[in-house]
C-alpha cells in the first residue's frame, strides 16, 4: 500500500472526491443543472491534474532546451569577445578616442547577451504560466456558474405567504431538497478551490499564485453566502 505524502496536495484524492460528489448529486438531482455542473467540474479536475503532469514534462524539456541554448549563447559570446580583444590589441588604435567605438560595441554585445540569457532563463516559467492560467480561468468561470445555481434558491420562496416569482424559484423543491442543493453548491465550490490549489503545487510563479489565491477568496465568499441561506432555511424549518 502506497503512503501519500502530507507535504503537498495530491491530485488523486481531489479527483476521487469530485467523482463521489458528482455521484451523490446525480443520485438526488439527476435531472437538475447542478448535476451537469458537477460532471463538468469532475472532468475539469482530472484535466487540471493531467495538465499539471504534462506541464511538468514540458517545463523540463523547455528548461533543458533553454539551458542548452544559454550555454551556446554564452560560449559564442565569449569566443567572439576573445577574438575582438585579440584583434583590438593586435591592431590597437594610436589615438585613445578611437577606443570609444570598440568599448561601446563591446558593452552593447554584453547587454544583448545578458538580455538573451534572461529571456531564455524565464522561458520555462512563462510556458508553464500560460498552461496553468488557462485552467484557472475555467475554474473561476465554473465557480460563477455554481454561484448562479444557488442564487435562485431563496429560503423566503418556501414560505406559504411568498407572493412573487414562484415560477422562477424552483417551487417543486421541498425545503429539505433546497437545503441539500445549497450544501452541494458549497461542496462544489470547495472542489473548485482545491483544483485551483493543485495548480499552485506545480508553480512558484507570482501570477499563478495570485490567481489561485483570488479563486480561493472568491469561492470562500460564495460559500459564506450559501451557508447564510442554509442557516436561514434551518431556522425556517425549525419554526414550522
Amino acid at each position: 500500500m502506497s503512503v501519500r505524502t502530507l507535504e503537498k496536495l495530491e491530485p488523486v484524492p481531489v479527483i476521487e472526491t469530485a467523482r463521489r460528489l458528482c455521484e451523490r448529486i446525480g443520485a438526488r438531482f439527476p435531472d437538475r443543472g447542478i448535476h451537469r455542473v458537477a460532471q463538468e467540474l469532475a472532468a475539469l479536475t482530472e484535466q487540471v491534474a493531467d495538465a499539471s503532469a504534462g506541464s511538468r514534462r514540458r517545463s523540463r524539456l523547455v528548461r533543458a532546451g533553454s539551458r542548452g541554448t544559454i550555454v551556446v549563447v554564452v560560449l559564442v559570446a565569449l569566443v567572439a569577445f576573445g577574438f575582438a580583444v585579440e584583434s583590438a590589441f593586435t591592431e590597437a588604435p594610436d589615438n585613445g578616442l578611437d577606443w570609444l567605438p570598440l568599448i561601446e560595441s563591446a558593452v552593447n554585445d554584453v547587454v544583448f547577451v545578458a538580455i538573451a540569457v534572461v529571456v531564455l532563463h524565464s522561458l520555462p516559467e512563462r510556458v508553464q504560466r500560460t498552461d496553468l492560467l488557462a485552467k484557472l480561468h475555467r475554474l473561476r468561470s465554473l465557480a460563477h456558474i455554481i454561484d448562479m445555481h444557488q442564487l435562485t434558491k431563496e429560503p423566503e420562496s418556501l414560505r406559504d405567504a411568498f407572493a412573487g416569482g414562484r415560477e422562477d424559484s424552483d417551487a417543486d423543491l421541498t425545503p429539505e431538497q433546497v437545503e441539500y442543493y445549497l450544501e452541494y453548491c458549497t461542496e462544489l465550490l470547495s472542489i473548485v478551490s482545491k483544483a485551483a490549489a493543485l495548480c499552485a503545487e506545480e508553480s512558484q510563479d507570482d501570477v499563478v499564485l495570485n490567481t489561485v489565491s483570488t479563486i480561493e477568496t472568491l469561492t470562500m465568499g460564495m460559500s459564506r453566502k450559501v451557508w447564510q441561506k442554509i442557516f436561514v432555511l434551518g431556522e425556517e424549518r425549525s419554526v414550522t
